[in-house]
């Protein structure tokens, strides 16, 4: 009765675990969707980009996915342990070791994205920078998203300022002007001319892009160590607990 006991209560520990895991990455899955304003943002409306960058675009809809999944699981572990149900308890390490063999093709698929990140993102600079010439200025919403996106992250263009030479934008304004956010605020008075973005030496987007993609595929590949951790020692208490509810029936 005691070994028991304590079986539910470590159920109850892991399975805790892996829903509010769960819950965790279904919030940050609906708040990558609903940043429409993001570097993501643009790079859903190029022409001609590769498929490869279809991994980016999507990993909103992949975490909602393994939130939703995770809370379900967690849910599952810990009716199964309280009704001592030994068809839940069964179902519960079915679906954990499914999702726990996806986990560990999507983890290779992470570190493998993350070498080749940098090589999709420079295929994809001769394509931002013909949207950035023939839309900013022109179309409202892409530059809407372009402004947005420089002023989060703090960045300019692409590359650099150079990238909306001919644009719309710098046309209408007379060449020689920039958008504010290539030029430091403080140091810079009045317009942000070339000379001004060239001393500002603000970064562009693709290398915010480039350091955002690698600091979450860390952070990700660690919560997926984390929760791998969790499900292996949920799968090896529920069979311990299913054989001995097995064993009092």
């Amino acid at each position: 009765m005691c070994c028991s006991g304590f079986l539910k209560i470590m159920m109850f520990i892991f399975n805790g675990g892996i829903f509010l895991a769960g819950s965790a990455i279904l919030g940050v899955g609906v708040w990558v969707k609903v940043d429409s304003g993001s570097l993501l943002g643009i790079l859903e409306d190029l022409e001609d980009a590769p498929s490869g960058l279809s991994q980016l675009l999507y990993v909103s809809y992949i975490l909602i996915a393994v939130g939703a999944v995770l809370l379900v699981i967690g849910f599952l572990g810990c009716c199964g342990a309280i009704r001592e149900s030994r068809c839940m308890l069964l179902t519960f390490f079915s679906i954990v070791l499914i999702i726990f063999l996806i986990e560990v093709a999507g983890a290779v698929v992470i570190l493998v994205f993350q070498g080749l990140a940098d090589q999709l993102l420079e295929s994809l600079e001769k394509e931002v920078r013909k949207d950035i010439e023939k839309k900013y200025g022109h179309s409202e919403g892409m530059t809407s998203l372009w402004n947005t996106t420089m002023e989060q992250f703090k960045c300019c263009g692409y590359r650099n300022y150079t990238d909306f030479d001919g644009s719309p934008f710098y046309i209408d304004h007379g060449g020689n002007v920039y958008p504010p956010t290539c030029c430091n605020a403080t140091t810079t008075e009045g317009i942000c001319s070339a000379s001004a973005a060239q001393y500002s030496m603000v970064d562009g987007c693709f290398d915010k892009l480039l350091q955002l993609i690698e600091e979450n595929a860390v952070i990700i590949a660690a919560v997926a160590l984390g929760i791998a951790a969790l499900e292996i020692a949920a799968m090896v208490v529920s069979m311990v607990l299913y054989k001995k509810i097995g064993t009092k029936g």
